[in-house]
């Protein structure tokens, strides 16, 4: 396996569990771990002190490495940070911004930083700002995506950065796993498939809606926005893309509107499973996610998966 950036994150297997957002909490991140992945803490805009408490909840239920996701557009950023080095977190994934000017604290700290790109551009940026690895996301995960799928945009950030690449979006079985090695990903990161994990304390309204989809149910909504995001085909997405149409045609856009919509709408799926107002963020390979399983059954499939279809493809070049 790719041992380098697995001895750099302390953890046995190449699996990352995405940081989702009112969904990595606790239960689900410590469970990961103790699975052999990593999992990975969602602050989203908490507090500082509402951060440590997180990490004292999660240290209680592993001993192994877990991360967490500092989103760079909070308004308590400069806590969770200062907060995130006094505790001692090993990894720190980011997003919506640049960890630059919190670089030197994290390495002052032993923290390595896995900033979250979706194109070459800003991968190459993170690596000049002393990125340790890049989450690589292409444009079939959940949540808020980016243009590029995952196929073409890793392994043309693996020919751009020197430091190891994640492989995030569409991933969730071992053919994924499988095929983001080849493209040339040190590991992978999974976030739908962990949405229906036991230990996923989602509303199970938001469970069954990913384990009955198929296909072609999710859609991308705030396109007009710039801020596009994947979702389930529900209620709320109907209205929503019905006035970003609207929206489209007015000679002064009313992009409040749209605000009103979404807000609260991701907290309505996740916790109060609000099938018509919800936000269920999933990402298109919510299609191949059957069952609901333990974190550690879903870590071993992934993997046994894995590795015979790599012994599979060794047999056919052997004859």
């Amino acid at each position: 396996m790719q041992t380098e950036l697995i001895e750099k994150l302390g953890i046995k297997y190449p699996i990352i569990q995405g940081a989702m957002s009112w969904v990595a909490n606790p239960s689900l991140v410590s469970a990961v771990s103790n699975a052999g992945g990593l999992g990975i803490l969602a602050c989203g805009h908490a507090t500082g002190e509402t951060v440590r408490e997180l990490i004292h909840e999660t240290k209680a239920l592993t001993d192994k490495p877990f991360g967490i996701n500092v989103l760079l557009l909070s308004p308590y950023v400069e806590d969770v940070v200062k907060i995130v080095c006094e505790e001692g977190i090993k990894v720190v994934t980011t997003g919506a911004g640049s960890p630059g000017r919190y670089m030197a604290q994290f390495k002052a700290a032993g923290t390595v930083v896995i900033p979250v790109v979706a194109s070459v551009a800003l991968a190459r940026r993170m690596e000049n700002e002393g990125a340790d690895a890049i989450i690589c996301e292409g444009m079939e995960a959940g949540g808020h995506i980016g243009k590029t799928t995952t196929m073409n945009l890793v392994p043309q950030v693996v020919d751009a950065v020197s430091i190891p690449v994640i492989a995030a979006g569409g991933i969730a079985d071992g053919r994924g796993v499988a095929a983001a090695f080849m493209l040339g990903a040190s590991a992978v990161q999974l976030g739908t498939r962990f949405v229906v994990a036991h230990e996923s304390t989602v509303h199970q309204n938001f469970k069954d809606a990913i384990l009955k989809a198929k296909d072609i149910d999710t859609v991308i909504t705030g396109q007009i926005t710039g801020h596009p995001v994947r979702v389930l085909r529900n209620k709320l997405t109907r209205q929503y893309l019905k006035v970003e149409k609207e929206i489209t045609s007015d000679e002064k856009p009313d992009f409040d509107r749209l605000e009103a919509m979404g807000k609260g709408a991701l907290k309505r799926a996740v916790i109060d499973g609000d099938k018509d107002t919800g936000s269920f963020m999933s990402g298109q390979s919510a299609g191949l996610v059957k069952r609901e399983q333990s974190c550690h059954d879903i870590i071993q499939e992934l993997m046994n998966d894995y590795k015979q279809i790599i012994m599979s493809q060794v047999s056919m070049l052997s004859n």
